[in-house]
This record gives C-alpha cells, sequence and structure tokens, in this order.
C-alpha cells in the first residue's frame, strides 16, 4: 500500500464513522499516544511502540491539558 491509499482509506472510514474533524494517518498516531500517555503507559514503552529512536522525540506526547493534570493530581493525592 502507498502512503496516500492509506490516508485515503483512513479519511474514508472516518468519511462512514461521521467524524467530521479532520483525520489522517498522523491524527490517529497522536491521538493513541496522547490516549496511552493519559493511562499511565510508561515512556519507553511508547518509545519502542512508536518506533522513536531518542525518548526526547516520544516526550512531545507528555503535554497534557490543565484539566488532565489537575485530574491526575486529585487521583493521587
Amino acid at each position: 500500500m502507498s502512503v496516500r491509499t492509506i490516508q485515503r482509506t483512513v479519511r474514508a472510514i472516518a468519511n462512514r464513522a461521521s467524524i467530521s474533524r479532520n483525520v489522517s494517518p498522523h491524527v490517529l498516531r497522536h491521538t493513541f499516544s496522547v490516549t496511552a500517555v493519559q493511562k499511565g503507559i510508561s515512556l519507553p514503552a511508547l518509545q519502542r511502540l512508536l518506533g522513536h529512536d531518542r525518548l526526547a522525540t516520544t516526550e512531545i506526547y507528555l503535554s497534557l491539558s490543565p484539566e488532565h493534570v489537575i485530574k491526575e493530581f486529585m487521583e493521587k493525592w
């Protein structure tokens, strides 16, 4: 499969699912990564799943919204 075919397939599936936001393989990868971090996956595990060579590349997914920071704080304390 070519990159373009994958992009078209993802977009077609999003359209069938009535997802109105712009969807691409990159958006799905980013959404998966942020969700995994929010669920508590370790950064080294996420790094391996994403195929990153450097941990610093994976750290971009650590940016949590203020709401998530407060929620996590309240859960831990």
